[in-house]
């Protein structure tokens, strides 16, 4: 009897003291828990003297899907995404440079002509050929990009709240980012973290106090170094939206959007589906800005039956 309490409370203990002593392990457990249930393994690949971190799962001779994170995030926010599309779908999600675990530099061109550029080079370097291409909010804006820049390189595009485009009203991010040197998706301090989840999720979580040091220090580590990738694309949204380049997209289209969203209005959707000739829409009710992290399942749903189409 004795063993087999052992047995079953050892689990338990060892989670407390990952928790009480090494929540940053625990938090990489965690991480790695997500990546193997989505059949996800991390790589690196070198594309013009820069190391790409990149997650990858599926087989690779089935259709490509190359999914990409927005701002501050990083290959991770497709991880709740994975374990509904490895199975059919060959998935690749890296980090861009300045994100993640790529290069952070805060000398380097953050607009989105440049980042773009970038991830074809990411893509002509893999070899992969004509991918289905997703993003979220910055991500979805490069991804945008990527469809008027690259029509022929492409076989449909995944546009899930993404940046690039103005919609009929400000959202809350735009409202608070017009007070001057005020960057709402900067944090000020680990306490701060509970203000910027609750901005980008509709329904937030409620994150122990323990784990955010692991979760969140890398947004303090480089606070500086994303402001500065953060103001160029807000002036670029400010001074340059696409709103005007929507008729040039040819690639079948699906835009997902969360009706909360605060960082993106979803006044954005009726432009986007109004500029892109036969472009799917699909609002989510219950969500915020990352429709693949609130609700993976939905969002892989929709995604499924376009790509069935597409």
């Amino acid at each position: 009897m004795k063993i087999l309490l052992a047995l079953l409370f050892a689990p338990i203990i060892a989670l407390a003291i990952l928790y009480f002593v090494f929540p940053d392990r625990l938090v990489a457990l965690g991480r790695g828990l997500l990546r193997r249930r989505g059949r996800m393994v991390q790589k690196s690949v070198t594309v013009d003297g820069r190391a790409w971190p990149y997650l990858e799962g599926g087989d690779p001779t089935k259709p490509t899907l190359l999914l990409v994170h927005g701002f501050s995030g990083d290959k991770d926010n497709w991880s709740f995404l994975a374990p509904y599309l490895t199975r059919d779908y060959h998935v690749i999600a890296p980090d861009l440079p300045g994100f993640g675990e790529n290069e952070r530099d805060p000398a380097l061109d953050y607009e989105i002509a440049a980042q773009t550029a970038r991830l074809k080079a990411f893509v002509d370097a893999l070899g992969l050929d004509r991918p289905h291409i997703g993003g979220n909010s910055m991500g979805g804006w490069i991804a945008l990009r990527y469809a008027l820049d690259y029509p022929g390189a492409l076989a449909s595009l995944i546009l899930l709240n993404n940046a690039g485009v103005r919609g009929a009203n400000q959202s809350n991010l735009e409202k608070q980012a017009e007070k001057e040197d005020y960057n709402p998706l900067i944090l000020a301090s680990l306490e701060d973290a509970d203000r910027l989840v609750a901005m980008v999720v509709h329904k937030p979580p409620v994150i122990p106090a323990r784990l955010k040091p692991a979760l969140y220090g890398d947004a303090l580590k480089y606070r500086d170094q994303l402001d500065v990738a953060f103001w160029a694309i807000a002036t670029e949204m400010r001074d340059r939206p696409l709103n005007d380049r929507l008729g040039e997209v040819r690639a079948p289209t699906l835009i997902l959007w969360g009706r909360h969203d605060q960082l993106i209005d979803v006044s954005c959707v009726v432009e986007l589906e109004r500029g892109i000739r036969g472009s799917k829409v699909h609002i989510f009710e219950h969500v915020g800005h990352v429709p693949m992290v609130e609700d993976a399942g939905a969002t892989a749903a929709a995604i499924r039956g376009f790509l069935a189409r597409a």
